[in-house]
């Protein structure tokens, strides 16, 4: 399970989510698959992802996160990936 943020090519909108299959559901985000507000916002910028055991631990994490105010989501992502870039292609190619 992972629990993953991601923001726009600005880096000034996040998003919070959790799934099984990382490089699939990022897929699905930079294809517009899902017509809310990742698509909206143009929301596909894989740049800060945990992994999980169990889906019951992740789900907690993510609804953790997305209580985080803007700074600490920020802060997350400087100390995992400090130059923000877009981790997908290294997933992607991990798969």
């Amino acid at each position: 399970m992972y629990v993953y943020i991601l923001t726009n090519k600005s880096n000034d909108v996040f998003y919070v989510g959790v799934t099984s299959n990382l490089p699939r559901r990022i897929w699905k985000h930079k294809n517009k698959v899902f017509k809310g507000f990742t698509a909206k916002y143009n929301v596909d910028k894989l740049v800060y992802f945990e992994i999980f055991e169990d889906e019951l631990t992740a789900i907690e994490r993510e609804k953790k996160l997305k209580l985080f105010r803007r700074q600490k989501k920020i802060d997350l992502v400087c100390k995992m990936n400090p130059h923000w870039l877009d981790l997908y292609d290294n997933i992607a190619l991990s798969s």
